[in-house]
C-alpha cells in the first residue's frame, strides 16, 4: 500500500491524544524552542494533553493544517510540520517543522518536508513556498538549501531571542525547482 503522506523515513498522520508524552519531553529542550520560534514559559502536562486532544479533534483543513511527523519504522511521534501564511490566490505558502532533540540530524525533518512539498504543490496545485529561518539557526539553513530551496534575502535584526538581535533569513522553492529536484510523485 502507498500513500502520499508517506516518505522514506516519515509518515505524516494526524495527532492522536497518546502523543502528548512525546511533546511534553522535546519542550525540555529550550534551545530548541528558541531556534524554532520563540521560548515560552513551562506549560502543565494536563495543558499538553489538551493541546494533543484538541490538535486530534481538529477537522483539518485542505491548506491549513498541524500533522505529527513519525517514524515509518515503529508509528513514533517525532516532530511537526504545519502549513502558514497559505495564499491560494498567489498560490504561495509557508510551512513550519520542528522534531524533537533526541531524533534529530536523521532525515526525519528533510523527509517530511519533502512529503509535504509534494502535497502542496501536486495536489493543492501551489506554486512556490516560501519560508523563513533564523540567523542562529544553521541546521534549518543547511537542510533548505539541501532540499533545493535559494536565499532570497535577509532581514537584518528582526527577531529578539536569548538576548540579542538576529537576522531572519528568506528561502523560497518554485514548483519547478522542486519538481526537478525530488518529483511530484511519492516513493512507490
Amino acid at each position: 500500500m502507498t500513500s502520499a503522506w508517506t516518505g522514506h523515513l516519515v509518515r505524516l498522520r494526524a495527532a492522536e491524544p497518546e502523543d502528548w508524552t512525546a511533546f511534553a519531553a522535546y519542550a525540555e529542550y529550550t534551545d530548541d524552542e528558541r531556534n524554532g520560534w520563540r521560548l515560552a514559559p513551562p506549560v502543565s502536562a494536563e495543558r499538553t494533553r489538551r493541546r494533543m486532544q484538541e490538535l486530534a479533534e481538529t477537522d483539518p483543513d485542505l491548506d491549513v493544517f498541524e500533522l505529527v511527523i513519525a517514524t515509518l519504522a515503529d508509528n513514533t511521534p517525532v516532530g511537526t510540520v504545519n502549513t502558514t501564511s497559505v495564499e491560494p490566490e498567489h498560490g504561495l505558502f509557508s510551512y513550519g517543522v520542528g522534531v524533537g532533540r533526541p531524533h534529530q540530524r536523521k532525515g526525519y525533518a528533510a523527509d517530511a518536508i519533502v512529503v509535504l512539498l509534494r502535497y502542496m504543490f501536486g495536489e493543492r496545485r501551489f506554486q512556490k513556498c516560501d519560508v523563513r529561518v533564523y540567523g542562529v539557526n544553521e541546521g534549518s539553513q543547511a537542510l533548505h538549501r539541501r532540499l533545493g530551496f535559494v536565499e532570497e534575502g535577509r532581514l537584518r535584526r528582526s527577531r529578539y531571542a536569548g538576548g540579542r538581535y538576529d537576522d531572519i533569513l528568506l528561502f523560497g522553492i518554485t514548483v519547478e525547482e522542486f519538481s526537478a529536484r525530488h518529483g511530484l510523485a511519492g516513493p512507490r
